[in-house]
């Protein structure tokens, strides 16, 4: 299916709506029915069915068909964030009783719903170093029902074989889940490697300006209809009509943004290796990552997340850096037009909690602006810094 085509005409039909061009919202919470016997059937196979907007609307449905087919799955299904799509989707394929293998670092949402949530329900969890495949083989038990992957992981941006880890756990019956937003589905393809489940942050690169929050889980028709009838119409974290059509119109430029992103990356991330300020920067794109061919291998492109370790010795010097920068904002999400940082000297408290991550470690989202304009501000933003005493 041409990429063109999901973007701009998939599921889109127009003859239906006056011939609008821009397809419409379908503002309602409720959907009549003439007959008893409408209402029956529409009861009967909700699934399908325009009945409630906690369950099917045609807007949202709009964006789940062009996802599903980014994809490559046969289903999607849309929650109102992205922690909405991962809850559902994890809870979707566990019970009391059963063992979770997930990557040590996932998101932090993710990893609050392994370490603290799924434990109060008698779930056990593992957390393991995903970069090597056998930690997985080996922390998986008679109980396992579920690896949950994260490549690459945020932060640190390890990686995962995919392919390899997949293989394994279809092997034994244990479903598999993967966050995907850092590629978005123009770079990645989990699906066709095996994968059970995809989830995706809309918040982030499928909206692409910074005012909507979604969520996304791709899948089988067969489990993406479980999680319909069970953990999305229980929980009700459902997306409404109206995010949903700024998320279809964040799809329209979705490849054009990625493009830009992924060149823009590339020159920051040159620059930046070439100045003595910058201890380390963390890519799995730069050759000498660890990781660089099972990047390549995974990956049709770079995206904007990288992350890099400062040349400093005092926090004053990281916050320095940080706030002497005129044209990044510091900001949690990313995936707009802004280029933003995430110092993880921000967790650092007076109270003495300390994250996992060094006080010089920087989270970097390039975004939509020239190349020149963010490497001057970084390069005066190193000039304040250095007139730091030590």
């Amino acid at each position: 299916m041409e990429l063109s085509y999901i973007l701009n005409e998939l599921a889109e039909d127009r003859t239906a709506y006056f011939n609008a061009v821009a397809p419409p919202i379908m503002q309602t919470s409720n959907f009549a029915s003439r007959t008893v016997a409408e209402m029956r059937h529409k009861l009967q196979n909700e699934t399908e069915s325009d009945f409630y907007t906690r369950g099917n609307n045609p807007t949202v449905r709009m964006l789940e068909q062009k996802i599903a087919a980014l994809e490559g799955t046969e289903e999607a299904i849309a929650f109102g964030s992205g922690m909405g799509a991962v809850s559902a989707a994890v809870l979707s394929q566990v019970k009391a009783g059963d063992h979770v293998v997930c990557v040590k670092r996932p998101y932090t949402g993710a990893n609050k719903l392994m370490r603290h949530l799924l434990p109060r329900f008698g779930v056990e969890v593992t957390m393991v170093d995903g970069r090597e495949i056998q930690n997985f083989f080996q922390a998986a038990k008679e109980n396992t029902t579920l690896f949950y992957l994260e490549s690459p992981s945020s932060f640190t941006f390890e990686l995962q074989d995919i392919e390899a880890i997949t293989a394994f756990a279809r092997e034994r019956g244990i479903s598999t889940v993967i966050d995907n937003s850092f590629a978005s589905p123009l770079f990645q393809s989990p699906a066709a490697m095996g994968v059970d489940l995809v989830v995706h942050s809309a918040t982030k690169y499928i909206s692409g300006h910074g005012d909507v929050l979604g969520g996304i889980v791709c899948g089988s028709r067969e489990r993406i209809n479980r999680i319909f009838l069970s953990e999305y119409m229980t929980l009700g974290a459902v997306l409404s009509p109206h995010d949903a059509w700024l998320l279809v119109r964040g799809l329209r430029t979705l490849p054009i943004r990625m493009e830009r992103v992924a060149q823009t990356t590339r020159q920051v991330v040159a620059f930046l290796q070439q100045r003595k300020e910058v201890a380390e920067v963390i890519w799995p794109f730069l050759p000498n990552h660890p990781q660089y061919q099972l990047a390549r291998k995974q990956m049709r492109n770079n995206t904007g997340q990288f992350s890099i370790r400062l040349q400093a010795d005092t926090l004053e010097q990281v916050e320095t850096f940080c706030d002497s920068l005129q044209h990044f904002t510091m900001a949690a999400s990313w995936g707009g037009y802004e280029s933003l940082i995430f110092p993880v000297a921000a967790s650092y408290t007076s109270g003495g909690f300390k994250p996992s991550l060094p006080f010089t470690f920087i989270r970097f989202y390039i975004g939509l602006e020239d190349a020149e304009y963010l490497m001057r501000d970084l390069e005066q933003a190193f000039q304040k810094m250095n007139q730091q005493p030590f």
